[in-house]
């Protein structure tokens, strides 16, 4: 049974991430996050919804624009938009994370604190993670073997 089989049967899932798109919220391995099942409303901008990339990838991303037929969506530790995610792409949407044995709603002012933080901060944390990623590419040049 694949993951949007499992959320149309049961309603709700909770899993563990895999990657890092989506630190600092959700750490690899080690925390857990629930998803709903998605109904028929519209995603909301700062949503972490989880959708299928073809042919069968599923991906855990905040929706940082609604347009009138589709989604902008990006990890909160990503550089690269996705354009063109539609509802159908989308199977359920974040409620909640679990960490270090806690459980946090997203309704919780500390989450959407985050939230906010995130979805303002979008430009500058690219920028910061272009910049360094070219730093890091010229030091490999000039220090070869340094990491």
């Amino acid at each position: 049974m694949n993951i949007s089989q499992y959320l149309a049967d049961n309603g709700t899932l909770t899993y563990t991430n895999k990657g890092v798109s989506m630190w600092p919220l959700l750490r690899e391995g080690r925390d857990m996050f629930t998803v709903s099942k998605k109904g028929n409303e519209r995603c909301r901008i700062g949503d972490v919804v989880l959708y299928r990339r073809p042919p069968n990838f599923y991906v855990l991303h905040r929706v940082i624009d609604v347009r009138e037929n589709d989604y902008v969506i990006l990890g909160d530790n990503c550089i690269a938009y996705e354009y063109g995610i539609t509802d159908a792409d989308i199977f359920g949407v974040m409620t909640g994370f679990t960490r270090g044995g806690k459980s946090y709603s997203v309704d919780d002012s500390g989450y959407r604190l985050y939230t906010f933080i995130i979805l303002h901060t979008i430009t500058i944390r690219i920028f910061t993670k272009r910049v360094i990623s070219w730093i890091m590419r010229k030091l490999r040049y000039i220090l070869p073997g340094a990491r």
